[in-house]
């Protein structure tokens, strides 16, 4: 009797594998950024390295991804109160925002440039325009699935399963994964030039 409570106990408590395997995926692009701003530094140091300050439009961006992946969690918590409207209209809302963010970022490009630092210039901007780059392609792995569900939430009947909300889940990790990296990288680059 006591190994069949130890069995049912084991399998309640076990990894769902996609969670594992977001989880390992975002550990290893967390350490592709590790090792970036890790050459960044190692780079500044080495001279020759054009000292300028960060567009506030970077800045702004922060805020647009944050906020992008708050309305997500709102829409989250609201999908599993089965509060249909709050999901629908808050994961929209989120889809936006991260648009925003990529609108933002090459807003952010541009500003760069106007400044004086195109790509291919100093090291210093491409380090800026590579590490946010490969960000961006990150977000928009993202969005390509926040699309996907944003279909799946207004051409299905609602209905709260165990497989939409483990692709809830999976959305809602590697979402605030990108967005936390972001704050990531904004912190580094702004205690770099401090």
């Amino acid at each position: 009797m006591e190994s069949v409570s130890v069995n049912k106990q084991y399998r309640r408590n076990k990894i769902h594998p996609k969670k594992f395997a977001l989880w390992m995926a975002c550990a290893s692009m967390a350490m592709v950024f590790m090792s970036l701003t890790s050459a960044y530094m190692v780079r500044q140091a080495g001279g020759n390295w054009l000292e300028f300050p960060l567009p506030n439009i970077f800045f702004a961006s922060t805020a647009v991804i944050l906020a992008s992946s708050f309305a997500l969690q709102v829409s989250y918590s609201s999908f599993k109160k089965e509060n249909e409207g709050m999901y629908k209209g808050l994961l929209l809302l989120s889809l936006i925002l991260g648009v925003a963010f990529v609108i933002v970022q090459y807003q952010g490009w541009q500003a760069l440039q106007a400044m004086g630092v195109p790509l291919k210039l100093n090291p210093a901007g491409d380090f800026i325009y590579a590490i946010s780059g490969i960000h961006l392609a990150h977000i928009v792995g993202g969005l390509v699935a926040m699309i996907v569900t944003v279909l799946v939430a207004f051409s299905r009947k609602f209905k709260v399963t165990p497989a939409r909300l483990l692709r809830f889940e999976l959305l809602l990790t590697y979402w605030h994964f990108v967005g936390g990296l972001w704050l990531y990288l904004m912190i580094f680059w702004t205690l770099q030039r401090s």
